[in-house]
């Protein structure tokens, strides 16, 4: 069945002459995709909605999981890469290795905002897919790589493609998912960084161990790496979904189930049609800023990705053992990340009190680094340890972005701004590791701590300025400007059924959908 356009003006138009008692009339293209599935649905059984969320979480969760895992093995590869012999090989000084680690995030940031318009316009699991064939071919190109420039190359390769699988997930996760489950499901996919580290370690270990000649040890790990992404990459195309409404593992009397079960979010689940007013809407709004703030200055610290094999190997430790011990990095974080969420998930409008509490050992970290001897590189090892703790905050701002932005063009340009500055925040950060300030590199972690203790501030901001947003809308009287929208729907024996749109599915802004509600 399809929905008819009905009318010529815009919907924002028709609707906002709506009376009280008479309905409108809106083109399909102005709702959210799932309005002509479902209509004007009732309550689903907790039992039934339970079933269906289980069975979503078998078919996407396990795809989700393995990709964030293979995206953040991959571009920390140069990172891995450092002491298995790349800058030798290739003659890199120190800058243009820190110009490495940069072209990187460059990459991703010229290329985030079309990612995202491209992300709303085909297929979500679609485009991922043919992003994630091609930079595993730019991976294994690494291989071949002889000089800076090359490298260089690739490089911005793999930032162009990644910058699709953050943003993407952020749409997934609220296509499938409650806020609730969001919180948990993104601190699910996002905890794989860790396995990445802890996988690659291995891998790298394993890799150090390869002996053969004209191909060095580093370019055995870029060729393993790459071939992973690029099975990876078919596996998404055959099984991942692009949405509720179309996902093949679903029936469709499941998919309408699935779709109501998000009803909650008033979100819906996405739209095709670009809005420019609702991407003028997302400039404007103060929550936009506060979290690309936030992004921007919690990544300066992600700069310690590409720098960890080196700090912790100028320690004292060697090769080997610095390697290995980057398998403990990874365990923190999948520690911390998943007693994170779980803790926001379980206590209601705790998400910024978590996150703050979360930055403290961080704080405590950076701290320890600066002040003890040299000659400890236990205690040194450790401060390092604890820095990985606050990656639990960025987690959870990415899942409280995406719940409580509203309108599916508002929330790719949020989720696009957000991630730019992510983008802004790792390219800058790696010029703070000048040679000049080795061994002890006071000066890169004390920006690393101002950066911590800011985020913690912005986190209370964020949750201050919603809340009194929340307060504002209590005391309003209903809003009766969305109550009948209706569309029309064609069946399959041709006849014509005027199908009612629930708010929840009219791709409304949470600015202009005044019932709605913001967690904290």
């Amino acid at each position: 069945m399809t929905g008819i356009v009905m009318g010529s003006s815009e919907y924002g138009e028709k609707a906002s002459k709506a009376d009280i008692g008479h309905h409108v009339e809106v083109s399909t293209k102005e709702v959210d995709t799932a309005a002509a599935l479902i209509g004007d649905a009732g309550e689903v059984d907790p039992a039934e909605a339970m079933r269906i969320r289980k069975k979503i979480d078998r078919h996407i969760l396990p795809l989700m999981c393995v990709l964030y895992w293979v995206q953040f093995m991959d571009k920390t590869t140069l990172g891995s890469s450092a002491i298995l012999g790349i800058t030798s090989a290739t003659h890199l000084s120190t800058n243009q290795y820190n110009w490495l680690g940069t072209s990187f995030y460059l990459s991703y940031l010229v290329f985030e905002y079309p990612q995202n318009l491209a992300l709303q316009k085909f297929p979500v699991g679609k485009w991922m897919s043919i992003n994630i064939f091609i930079w595993s071919i730019a991976l294994c190109c690494h291989a071949a790589c002889t000089d800076f420039a090359g490298l260089f190359v690739v490089r911005l390769i793999l930032g162009m493609c990644e910058g699709s699988i953050t943003a993407g997930f952020m749409i997934v996760s609220s296509m499938f998912y409650t806020r609730t489950e969001q919180t948990l499901r993104v601190g699910y996919w996002f905890l794989m960084n860790g396995t990445a580290q802890i996988i690659s370690g291995f891998i790298s270990f394993g890799s150090l161990h390869i002996h053969t000649p004209n191909f060095d040890p580093w370019q055995w790990l870029m060729i393993i790496t790459g071939a992973i992404t690029f099975i990876t990459a078919i596996c998404f195309f055959l099984f991942f979904p692009d949405s509720p409404t179309t996902a093949c593992f679903l029936t469709p009397a499941e998919r309408a189930l699935a779709v109501i079960r998000i009803r909650e979010n008033q979100t819906g689940v996405e739209n095709k049609h670009f809005k420019k007013e609702q991407m003028i809407e997302a400039l404007l709004d103060p929550k936009t800023w506060m979290f690309a703030l936030f992004s921007a200055l919690d990544n300066v610290p992600n700069s310690l990705t590409n720098q960890r094999a080196l700090i912790v190997s100028s320690f004292g430790f060697t090769n080997l053992q610095t390697t290995l011990l980057g398998c403990v990095d990874g365990m923190i974080e999948i520690v911390t990340i998943w007693t994170g969420v779980n803790i926001a998930a379980r206590f209601p409008d705790s998400r910024a009190y978590v996150a703050f509490v979360y930055f403290i050992p961080n704080l405590v970290g950076v701290i320890v680094i600066n002040t003890l001897p040299w000659s400890d590189k236990v205690g040194l090892l450790f401060g390092q340890w604890l820095t990985g703790v606050g990656t639990t905050g960025f987690v959870l701002s990415l899942s409280w972005l995406s719940s409580v932005t509203a309108g599916h063009t508002k929330r790719i340009t949020t989720n696009a701004i957000m991630l730019c500055a992510y983008c802004i925040g790792n390219a800058a950060a790696p010029f703070m590791w000048q040679a000049k300030y080795k061994p002890r590199n006071h000066i890169p972690w004390t920006i690393i701590g101002i950066c911590y203790g800011i985020c913690m501030l912005l986190l209370l901001a964020i949750r201050f300025h919603l809340q009194r947003q929340n307060k504002l809308r209590q005391n309003e009287p209903h809003d009766h400007q969305y109550d009948d929208v209706y569309i029309e729907r064609v069946n399959e024996d041709g006849t014509i059924d005027e199908i009612k749109v629930e708010k929840e599915f009219l791709d409304l802004t949470d600015k202009q959908n005044r019932d709605f509600r913001y967690v904290l």
